[in-house]
C-alpha cells in the first residue's frame, strides 16, 4: 500500500497542476515550488509533476471534444479543420524540437525555485505590458489564424521551457501580441497544449521509466484524477473570465507571489535551494 503522506502529495500537486497548467501563471513553476515546500522534489518526483500535466491535458481533449471530433472525422473535406490541424503541427514545432535539443540541460540547470520566482515576476511584468499596449485585434477567432501567426505563437511557446514563464501564458501574450482576440489565444493555446504536452510527457516517461515501478500507480492515478478534475474548472473559469477580463489579475498574482518567494529566500527565510 502506498505511503498515505506519498499520496496526500499526489493529491495536492495533482490540484495544484491541474489549477495552474490552463492558466498564465505556470504549472511547472507552482509544482516546482510545492514540491520544494513538500520534501517531494527527487528526480523521480519531477517525472511525477510532468506525468500529472497529461491528466489536465485530457482535460481539453475532453471540454473540447465536439471540436476536435469534428476536426479528425473531416480533415479531408473541409478546409477549416484542414487549417487548423496544420496550424497545430506549425506551432508544435518550435517547442518540440528546441526541446529535444536542450532537455538535458532544463532538468538539469533551470527546474529551481529561484529561476521560476524570477520567471514569475518577469513574465508578470510582461503581462501588464502586453496589456497596456493598444491591442489591435486581427485574428477574431481561431479560424482565421494563418500559419505565420501559429508558428510565432509556438515560438512564443518555446520560451516555456523555463520554468516559471508558463506555456499558457507565452501562447496567450505572443498571441495578443499578434493580434489575436483574447478568446482566440486562450483556446489556441489550449489545443496547441495537447500535442506538447503529450509529446513532453512521453518523452520524459521513456526516458526516466526506470525510476518507477508498479507500486508508483496509484499515485499517478490519484495525482491524474485530481489534476483532471481542477483543470476541467480551470479551463471553463479562464474562457468565462477572459470574456469580461483581461489578465493584469494574473500578472500582479505573479509578480507578488515570485517576490515573496525571492523575499523569503534572499532574508533567510525558507530555504529554497533545489534539492535541499
Amino acid at each position: 500500500m502506498a505511503d498515505p503522506t506519498l499520496i496526500l502529495h499526489a493529491l495536492i500537486l495533482g490540484f495544484v497542476e491541474g489549477f495552474t497548467e490552463f492558466l498564465p501563471i505556470s504549472s511547472t513553476g507552482h509544482l516546482i515550488l510545492a514540491g520544494q515546500l513538500l520534501g517531494f522534489n527527487g528526480e523521480k518526483e519531477k517525472v511525477f509533476m510532468i506525468a500529472i500535466q497529461l491528466a489536465a491535458i485530457l482535460a481539453v481533449v475532453f471540454e473540447y471534444r465536439v471540436r476536435l471530433g469534428h476536426v479528425a472525422t473531416t480533415l479531408t473535406s473541409d478546409p477549416t479543420s484542414r487549417r487548423l490541424a496544420a496550424n497545430l503541427i506549425v506551432g508544435f514545432l518550435p517547442a518540440a524540437v528546441l526541446g529535444f535539443l536542450f532537455y538535458k540541460e532544463i532538468k538539469h540547470y533551470l527546474f529551481n525555485p529561484i529561476v521560476v520566482a524570477s520567471a514569475l515576476v518577469i513574465g508578470g511584468f510582461l503581462i501588464l505590458w502586453a496589456e497596456r499596449r493598444k491591442h489591435v485585434i486581427s485574428t477574431p477567432t481561431i479560424d482565421d489564424l494563418n500559419w505565420r501567426r501559429a508558428l510565432a505563437v509556438g515560438f512564443a511557446q518555446a520560451l516555456a521551457m523555463i520554468p516559471g514563464t508558463s506555456r499558457s501564458g507565452a501562447t496567450i501574450i505572443g498571441g495578443l501580441f499578434l493580434g489575436l482576440s483574447r478568446k482566440t489565444a486562450a483556446e489556441f493555446s489550449f489545443f496547441l497544449a495537447i500535442p506538447t504536452m503529450s509529446a513532453a510527457t512521453a518523452y520524459d516517461l521513456y526516458k526516466n521509466w526506470n525510476l518507477f515501478d508498479a507500486g508508483d500507480i496509484p499515485l499517478f492515478a490519484i495525482g491524474g484524477v485530481a489534476s483532471f478534475a481542477s483543470a476541467l474548472l480551470a479551463v471553463r473559469t479562464l474562457i468565462k473570465f477572459v470574456s469580461r477580463h483581461d489578465y493584469t489579475l494574473f500578472a500582479w498574482y505573479r509578480i507578488v507571489f515570485g517576490g515573496v518567494v525571492l523575499a523569503t529566500a534572499y532574508f533567510g527565510l525558507v530555504d529554497w535551494r533545489a534539492g535541499h
